[in-house]
């Protein structure tokens, strides 16, 4: 097989109205909801699906919501803002900061944090990130990144009870915004949209019961690039598609692959859909500029991150089935 990246290529238009029709069959007729609710970041897969959702039940079923906080970068809002005008939803926003405030995930941030570097505090900003897999067949192992308020920047690996304690606190934003979504579902008897790509879904960059719960997910399994096409498609915003790719969860700026993928998220559109169709890795590094054997170490990646994120997409296990109830 010989592998190009216009393989990935799909037609916008037809894949949209795939998914329109299962996004009606789905809400409408399996879930028996009158419209959908979803987080708007005003990043490029919530606003695709928020521009789904509008072609599928119209502007006056969808309630999208902005949920900043207070790590959250300045132009979220302003861009969710943006594409809430253009498709003519209704946008609520709901600062979430005092909530998780009152539960201590910033407490708890600072406290894992200073494990490790004992003078961060006010004014500090941090984020994790990840080395590259190309360099090393190693396992890679997250390191904290933190500036101090005259922008020094230090760097170092972190405890295992150091980046759980971290990791657990950060993790309370995405729950605290599907308790908020859920909230306003229950309201309006809505189902809730979740947002993750192929990429995300397929990797387990989730949290479960944060933005991995939700009750239909309609573009999980559209590689990354093929969100981006139908962003063009269906006239998402030039500055949101412009927008890099980012967590927008700690308090430096961070991309996704410098946290948690193994290369920019086009690259592993291709190493991800070669490897999911079996094409040699000396194809893909043809492709994409790197060796064969770097082609293999992502592949590596991929398989470990499904490994490691398996139970994320488990439902409760139960000692016995109950088969009333499916």
């Amino acid at each position: 097989m010989s592998f190009q990246l216009s393989d990935l290529v799909i037609d916008s238009a037809t894949e949209t109205g795939r998914v329109v029709d299962a996004m009606r069959e789905q809400v409408l007729g399996r879930l028996k909801k009158r419209g959908v609710v979803l987080g708007l970041s005003g990043g490029i897969d919530s606003s695709v699906c928020a521009a789904l959702a509008v072609k599928a039940f119209g502007s006056e079923k969808v309630c999208a919501i902005a949920m900043p906080e207070r790590d959250s970068a300045d132009e979220s809002l302003a861009l969710a803002e943006l594409v809430a005008r253009v498709l003519a939803v209704p946008l609520v926003v709901e600062a979430i900061g005092p909530a998780l405030d009152a539960l201590g995930c910033y407490r708890r941030q600072t406290e894992a944090i200073r494990e490790v570097f004992p003078g961060y505090g006010e004014g500090w900003r941090c984020k994790v990130v990840l080395p590259s897999v190309l360099d090393s067949d190693r396992i890679s192992v997250s390191r904290l990144v933190v500036e101090s308020p005259d922008g020094e920047r230090t760097e170092a690996r972190m405890s295992a009870k150091a980046y759980l304690g971290l990791i657990a606190a950060t993790n309370l934003k995405q729950r605290v915004r599907k308790l908020v979504e859920y909230t306003h579902a229950d309201r309006m008897n809505f189902a809730v949209i979740g947002t993750p790509n192929r990429l995300e879904y397929d990797q387990g960059f989730f949290v479960k019961q944060g933005d991995g719960a939700a009750d239909v997910k309609p573009i999980a399994h559209l590689y990354k690039t093929q969100v981006y096409a139908l962003a063009a498609h269906l006239g998402v915003p030039e500055s949101v598609c412009q927008r890099p790719p980012t967590t927008d969860t700690f308090s430096l700026p961070q991309g996704q692959d410098e946290f948690y993928f193994a290369l920019p998220y086009a690259a592993m559109d291709a190493c991800l859909y070669a490897l999911n169709h079996g094409i040699p890795p000396a194809e893909v590094g043809a492709v994409l500029g790197l060796s064969e054997v770097q082609i293999l170490r992502v592949y590596r990646d991929i398989e470990r991150k499904r490994v490691a994120t398996r139970y994320l997409h488990e439902g409760p296990l139960l000692v016995q089935a109950v088969n009333e109830v499916g």
